[in-house]
């Protein structure tokens, strides 16, 4: 850890001096990874006696700190944080091991008071409060764990304690239960009359349910040593928290019987004796050995031949574990025991349940993945110390993802780290069921593929065939798709989920890797079988998402892309797959996957397979479309412009797309006449005639409405918006891209449109154009933050840029000018796009001198494809220009981005700004330049 703050303050790898440099670490450190703004900062660390400048002193502060502990403190437009993760700061360490009960652990990391270098500030006092708050409750963790051990230091510190906190129950119920555990039954009885008389006569209330249950522990008369007859754990326990809450209400609530049921190694057994750990009377028996007499064995358990009476108004709990090997006498007997002691509770293991009455179910999952690194981490540790580093760490995560969480996988895995690094585990995944246990491991728990042969012995043929059928699908199937690639039937699927080898989530069958990678290796799975239906399955839901039923069909689709990209991985017909994918991942926006997948498709066809198919994966691959595709009506063969860069000059782009406008304006489908104009109208605004867009973009948007393609809503809507700003009406541009974004994540197809948050960029600029300054403020803040925690360099830039211009918009060019110098020299070490690039310098222009920024621009942009960006440019140089330069000269510039617009009124409307309006002569001379940009930058050059 890097920073330490329960006790003294200690950086690690520093000397830091002064109280309030101490102060400031401290308060950053009580937030890390999170900006604090200046003006926090400043009344945190004054609050009584503010400097006078106190943006100054908490510069001066900072500098200081970063002098004396180097790379801790980063700066951001709105103040500072520590650029570390939480991780790294004790106190946010102490308060995860506290809270996922690793009170021990936590402890040590204790050396004092919290926070003491803060002392005395008002902001320390809520966190040090919890600190100690937290501190208390581990410590009654960790004595309630050492109370099985019989010293003297135990009650010692219980005594202390209970002095110090006199009205704090839990450790008055410790100091109890140490008592009576340790014969000194009075002692206990007398210091629980005491606190009860304490909090009488203090508080006028009763003990509650904890003391009050250490009291009746007290006062029964069995021996301490007779009540748990339990193996004691070698290892920690790790997570399972709300299984054992849950378990441990079933049984106090009247459920008699709870089998805990899961697949092999998931931690059954664990769990039912961390549950029974809780009951005074608990007895195990184990039926691990195939063939076990459950009767013989439960008489060796309890020590006598008549269990009823054994048992009978005891209380106990008895924990049957292993059942499936003798399930049905397991059944059977625990079904006589309840019958026969009323009082009895059993907690039974099997990998199905025992189907009795009154029988409560409680399926074991795997581990979540914070559980499931933290076990992995406490096993490596004791398999070799220090195996673990920092840089381990999407490693570790991926193993315990690879190995389902699975905690008999973990620890196999993890013990492997006494000959290997992290690094090497990874590359031996592969091989996980031969993953070996220790010496004294039972025979069944050796290996993985051991675990799993143990229920795979269980399985009927039947049963084993269509375990071995459903290892094919990957991320699970529908009960349709199961029964038809396997052949079976509904009775051997259901009994597979009884015996805990297929998992139902939702309406869909699942299996965990590990059982899929070995029901894969013991025989052929149905190949091709899956491969026809989901081939079949795609080509039936593809027409549907030109429909109102798009988002139910994309949903079918999204659950089964797994299946879909193993199908296509192994079908005989790869490109009759790819056409009927095509479609879907161009409406998604999912261009690299389509490359990848288009890529793989032409290694395998040839054009005799299917010309259209092969022609479209061409195209995605980024080859010139062929003579079938451009004369093809299928969806992708409209927007095959978009999907390849080999088109040439933007007149073949232009010549294709209103060829497909004429061609297709007839056509039966009122979807493809509407995806036709889009296409078109989206080409005009970016090559072509910019101001003619929207007569085929609003006849496409009525097309999309009356089919109910939200994606050609979204779509249409975003580019009525782009054109609707080019012609500069920003308010009709905001309404419209407020009224894309609807459609589009009704289909979470942001990411088809520009992104997520580009479109959030997008939409904070239109609304400080159209005068909504506080909206647009909102947005930006959410832009920032959403690039902040995507890690976007990219998107950091397109933030500055909107914040820039809303700074300026604000009247405060200062900040501007800083914030878009911050993203020019970010782009410098960042690939940005030209045009973003030379947007950020025109909004610097017009808060700094504009000389060298609009120089910037104009080389950028000289000869570029993006029409509005250059027209953007050269409309900031006429104006940069107007107060210098020969007005026949500004006019031409003015005439040449009126030209790249297309639309009459804006030339004249710059004109009229500039005070040029008869000068249209010179404007029409600049609308014929070839490179207008060239032109302009000679009178900015000049001195």
């Amino acid at each position: 850890m890097r920073i330490a703050m329960l006790g003294p303050l200690l950086v690690s790898g520093a000397e830091v001096g002064g109280a309030r440099v101490r102060s400031l670490i401290v308060r950053l450190a009580l937030d890390p990874g999170r900006v604090v703004s200046a003006d926090r900062l400043a009344a945190d660390l004054w609050p009584d006696d503010p400097p006078a400048h106190p943006q100054a002193a908490l510069q001066s502060l900072v500098s200081r700190a970063r002098r004396e502990a180097p790379g801790l403190i980063a700066s951001h437009p709105s103040g500072y944080l520590l650029d570390l993760p939480a991780d790294q700061v004790d106190v946010w360490v102490f308060e995860r091991l506290v809270r996922t009960g690793q009170a021990r652990a936590a402890l040590g990391l204790w050396r004092g008071r919290p926070l003491a270098a803060a002392e005395g500030l008002p902001f320390a006092t809520p966190p040090t409060a919890r600190l100690d708050e937290l501190r208390l409750q581990a410590l009654a963790t960790r004595i309630a764990d050492d109370l099985t051990e019989d010293t003297a230091d135990v009650l010692a510190e219980l005594e202390g304690l209970v002095a110090a906190h006199p009205l704090r129950e839990p450790f008055h119920a410790l100091l109890v239960r140490a008592l009576a555990g340790r014969g000194r039954r009075a002692e206990a009885l007398a210091a629980y009359e005491r606190v009860k008389t304490l909090l009488d006569e203090t508080l006028g209330a009763d003990p509650g349910p904890e003391l009050k249950e250490a009291h009746l522990a007290a006062l029964r008369d069995t021996e301490p040593g007779e009540e748990q007859h339990l193996p004691t754990p070698l290892t920690g326990f790790v997570g399972r928290a709300e299984d054992l809450e849950r378990l441990r209400a079933l049984l106090a609530g009247g459920h008699r019987l709870v089998t805990l049921t899961g697949p092999g190694g998931v931690g059954k057994t664990r769990l039912a004796l961390e549950t029974a750990s809780g009951f005074r009377r608990v007895r195990l028996v184990e039926l691990a050995t195939p063939g076990s007499d459950v009767r013989a064995a439960l008489g060796r358990a309890l020590k006598t031949a008549d269990p009823v009476t054994a048992l009978r108004g005891t209380g106990s709990v008895l924990v049957l574990d292993n059942c499936e090997h003798v399930v049905e006498e397991a059944a059977r007997v625990a079904e006589w025991l309840l019958t026969e002691v009323p009082d009895l509770r059993i907690i039974a293991t099997s990998r199905e349940p025992l189907d009795i009455s009154g029988e409560s179910t409680h399926p074991v999952a795997p581990l979540d993945d914070q559980a499931a690194v933290a076990l992995f981490g406490e096993r490596a540790a004791a398999a070799r110390p220090g195996a673990i580093g920092p840089g381990d760490r999407t490693d570790v995560a991926r193993i315990c993802a690879e190995l389902d969480g699975i905690p008999l996988a973990i620890e196999l895995a993890a013990a492997r780290l006494r000959t290997m690094p992290v690094s090497v585990l990874v590359g031996q995944l592969g091989d996980r069921l031969s993953f070996r246990g220790g010496r004294t491991a039972q025979p069944r728990h050796r290996t993985l593929r051991a675990v799993i042969d143990w229920s795979w012995e269980l399985l009927d043929e039947p049963e084993r065939e269509l375990l071995r059928g459903l290892s094919v699908f990957a991320g699970g199937a529908t009960l349709e798709a199961a029964l038809r690639v396997c052949g079976a039937d509904v009775a051997t699927l259901s009994s597979l989920v009884d015996k805990s080898l297929v998992g139902l989530s939702g309406e869909r069958y699942t299996m965990l890797e590990t059982i899929r990678r070995y029901a894969g290796e013991s025989g052929e799975p149905p190949l091709d079988a899956h491969a026809c239906y989901y081939t079949e399955l795609a080509e039936r839901c593809e027409p549907y998402l030109r429909t109102g039923e798009q988002v139910s069909t994309l949903a079918v689709l999204d659950a089964e892309q797994a299946n879909l990209d193993a199908a296509l991985e192994h079908t005989r017909e790869p490109l009759r797959l790819f056409l009927a994918r095509v479609w879907p991942w161009v409406m998604r926006g999912r261009r690299r996957e389509a490359r990848e997948r288009a890529a793989e498709v032409l290694r395998r066809s040839s054009p005799a397979d299917g010309e259209l198919a092969y022609g479209l994966a061409e195209v995605i691959a980024g080859r010139p479309p062929s003579a079938v595709v451009r004369a093809a009506d299928h969806p992708a063969a409209l927007a095959a412009w978009a999907l390849t860069d080999r088109l040439g000059p933007p007149g073949g782009v232009v010549e294709l797309a209103e060829s497909a406008v004429a061609r297709l304006s007839g056509h039966p489908d009122p979807w493809t006449r509407a995806a036709a104009r889009l296409m078109a109208g989206i080409v005009r605004f970016e090559y072509g005639r910019s101001g003619q867009a929207e007569e085929l973009l609003v006849p496409a948007l009525d097309g999309f409405r009356a089919v109910g393609d939200r994606w050609g809503l979204a779509f249409a809507l975003y580019w009525l918006s782009l054109a609707a700003e080019n012609r500069g009406d920003y308010a009709a541009a905001l309404e419209f891209a407020e009224r894309s974004e609807r459609p589009a994540a009704e289909i979470g197809g942001l990411e088809a449109l520009p992104g997520p948050l580009m479109f959030l960029v997008r939409l904070a600029q239109l609304r400080a154009r159209s005068g909504d300054l506080d909206g647009a403020a909102a947005v930006a803040d959410r832009a920032w933050e959403a690039a902040h925690k995507a890690d976007d360099p990219l998107g950091i830039v397109r933030v500055l840029h909107a914040k820039g211009e809303l700074a300026r918009l604000s009247g405060d060019d200062a900040r501007a000018r800083a914030l878009l110098r911050e993203a020019l020299a970010l782009a410098a070490t960042t690939p940005v796009p030209p045009q973003l690039e030379a947007l950020v310098n025109v909004e610097l222009a017009r808060v700094a001198e504009p000389g060298p920024p609009l120089r910037r621009a104009l080389e950028l942009m000289e000869g570029g494809d993006d029409r509005p960006v250059r027209a953007t440019v050269l409309e900031a140089a006429a104006r940069a220009l107007s107060a210098t330069a020969e007005p026949g000269v500004v006019a031409r510039i003015a005439g040449a981005a009126g030209a790249l617009r297309d639309i009459p009124a804006v030339t004249r409307r710059l004109l009229a700004e500039l005070g040029l309006s008869g000068r249209h002569e010179e404007a029409a001379a600049g609308a014929a330049m070839p490179n207008p940009e060239r032109y302009a930058l000679s009178p900015l050059s000049s001195p």
